[in-house]
């Protein structure tokens, strides 16, 4: 019953200000009106206390309510301690499972030396694939969610991981493969997607992104006429990010220079993609990568060799 500025008005300021919003308010007032109280309670008071006033009561009632407010500022402060331990681990274990894909796709690249920064163009063409594509109508329903773009970028450097398995006389053989050796080179889809599984196995528990991976390791070479291996799977048997994966390295492949090639031109490279389109790959994803070529070549001049 203050003059001017009336004691519920005041509690509404404290309240609505981040600074006072946490202290404690009592009210004491002569108005002994139940809905008095409550409106005061309402507004965010932690008690009500009305004259004549025993002091003792009233100092009591203070110190009540101070020690409730420090249990709840030591509970919070607890709360936000244990939430940044939380966010700290979480960060650890990425960075040390990205470090853990990073070097196991590194084992891969140092048995062909001249693939240089090919795992790294490469994830980032699958992921400015699948943004492109998230919303379309044939892929949103997987690739419309941030922790699968995600997974896809992390999964993508292990697609040649199998190549560890590969012998040097195979893997690094300057000229054309005569069909044995072409069998034997095949195997790096199945020998890569069982690095993982059994990697996977040793964890005990599943994670999406190795999921993603092995899929991609193990289906990156199918097509979609069925040609490819090593399932010969046809269409929409291909897994999508196997699809993704197809387009981004072909492409690659086909602008860096290999053992046993030059490298051909941006639009060569083009011209071939655009051959393949609903014969090797996927039609969609073709069209996406058209759409997407200027960002494409900025990819691969920035992660040249």
């Amino acid at each position: 019953m203050m003059p001017e500025l009336k004691g519920f008005n005041i509690c509404n300021q404290l309240k609505a200000n981040i600074n006072t919003i946490d202290i404690p308010i009592i009210f004491l007032t002569a108005k002994n009106d139940t809905g008095d109280q409550a409106a005061g309670l309402e507004l965010g008071a932690v008690d009500y206390i009305t004259k004549p006033i025993d002091p003792a009561i009233v100092l009591a009632r203070v110190k009540n309510h101070i020690s409730l407010k420090a249990a709840q500022d030591f509970i919070n402060d607890k709360n936000a301690f244990l939430e940044e331990i939380v966010r700290t681990r979480t960060a650890e274990l990425t960075a040390i499972q990205d470090v853990t894909i990073q070097a196991m796709a590194s084992m891969a690249e140092t048995r062909d030396n001249e693939t240089g920064h090919h795992i790294r163009r490469t994830q980032h063409y699958v992921k400015l694939l699948a943004i492109n594509l998230r919303f379309h109508a044939r892929f949103s329903h997987f690739l419309d969610n941030d922790e699968i773009i995600d997974s896809l970028f992390k999964s993508a450097p292990l697609h040649d991981i199998g190549k560890v398995g590969i012998p040097d006389n195979i893997l690094l053989k300057p000229g054309r493969l005569t069909p044995n050796e072409f069998e034997i080179m095949k195997t790096h889809t199945t020998l890569g997607r069982d690095c993982i599984q059994r990697a996977e196995i040793d964890l005990g528990v599943e994670i999406p992104f190795l999921l993603i991976a092995k899929e991609i390791a193990y289906s990156h070479q199918e097509k979609w006429d069925g040609s490819g291996y090593p399932q010969g799977l046809t269409g929409e048997n291909i897994p999508i990010s196997a699809r993704l994966m197809a387009v981004a390295d072909v492409y690659d492949a086909l602008i860096c220079r290999r053992v046993y090639k030059e490298p051909k031109s941006h639009e060569e490279a083009k011209k071939i993609i655009l051959e393949g389109k609903g014969i090797h790959f996927d039609a969609d994803i073709v069209d996406a990568f058209l759409a997407l070529e200027n960002e494409f070549q900025l990819i691969a001049a920035k992660y040249s060799d």
